[in-house]
């Protein structure tokens, strides 16, 4: 199995820093990450956070392929609908390029109201939209409409659908599925079959919202303020520009745990390589899993924690993972 690094690059009031210190140790994660033998780094996007969540990951990408060598880059997600067509195709095959060959193009729908009166966008939509995006992208590299075109000849897409319906969209379309979800794989073939794919063409990957450490209880106090904050924000944007209530704050330490329920999603993975380890491997067991890509860092964390974090999952979590 592969394994990964994410970042959303989220600067929150509390522990706010210059966005060009934020970058440049980003960057250097990145290189680093590169250096330690982790096979990819994938970035996410969002609008209108009040901490800077990234909103461009394929500028991020092209700045980090300039920086590394080997490990692959992607986007988790680029909501599609957001986006037209020409633009996703340009930029994909420009990191591409400078990658390489070593980009993964993760798209989804999004979910957020302001992000999508932001744009202009029917969130209605979002799902035939974003099947759509997917086959404009593709035509526009097929017929050389976008030039230059990615080194990669297919560039892999991967869609980040969430249910049924959606897992069987992307198996129409042919997409891998970033998803880790069990109860997904059986949609997803259905609805390769559906487009006369090879079933066996299936291919899975995705996140865990996780914190590896060899002292877990020394690490809580520091690691429970910033999983907090996450969560918390994260579930407070979900409602935003809706008529839901605001959710309550969480308690870090109900959340705190070393395994994972049925969907693997809305839950917080804490503990040492090898449990980290166990906890995924029993998780992910039958499904055609191509890697995994976990938080490098919880937002608003400090740089040597992050720095620690990504030292053990190269160089202790990884080697757990490469016979699964």
């Amino acid at each position: 199995m592969k394994v990964g690094i994410y970042f959303d690059m989220r600067n929150p009031p509390p522990w706010r820093q210059s966005w060009s210190r934020l970058y440049g140790f980003t960057l250097e994660m990145c290189e680093e990450a590169d250096r330690l033998g982790l096979d990819s780094v994938w970035f996410s996007e969002h609008h209108g956070f009040e901490d800077g969540y990234l909103p461009q990951p394929l500028t991020l990408a092209a700045a980090a392929a300039a920086r590394t060598r080997r490990v692959r880059l992607g986007t988790a997600v680029v909501p599609a609908p957001l986006h037209a067509a020409p633009e996703l195709a340009e930029q994909a095959a420009i990191v591409d390029i400078i990658s390489d060959g070593r980009l993964d193009l993760g798209l989804g729908t999004g979910y957020r109201v302001p992000e999508y009166r932001l744009f202009g966008a029917d969130l209605a939509k979002r799902y035939t939209t974003t099947d759509q995006r997917v086959r404009e992208i593709r035509g526009l590299w097929a017929e050389s409409l976008v030039t230059p075109g990615p080194v990669q000849d297919p560039l892999p897409i991967w869609l980040g659908y969430q249910g049924p319906q959606g897992a069987r969209r992307a198996g129409r379309l042919g997409t891998g599925l970033l998803s880790l979800n069990p109860a997904l794989l059986t949609p997803y073939r259905d609805g390769l079959a559906e487009s006369g794919h090879d079933v066996s063409t299936a291919r899975m990957q995705g996140s865990f919202t996780t914190f590896v450490t060899e002292d877990p209880d020394g690490d809580w106090p520091e690691v429970r303020k910033h999983l907090a904050y996450q969560w918390d924000s994260y579930r407070r944007y979900m409602v935003e520009g809706t008529d839901q209530p605001l959710p309550r704050p969480i308690d870090p330490d109900k959340w705190r745990g070393t395994g994972l329920n049925a969907t693997g999603v809305g839950q917080f993975l804490y503990g040492t390589p090898q449990d980290t380890a166990e906890a995924i491997k029993e998780y992910v067991a039958g499904l055609p899993v191509e890697g995994v890509f976990l938080w490098a860092s919880l937002a608003g964390m400090p740089e040597e924690m992050v720095a620690r974090q990504v030292q053990l999952i190269a160089g202790k979590l990884r080697p757990l993972l490469a016979d699964v």
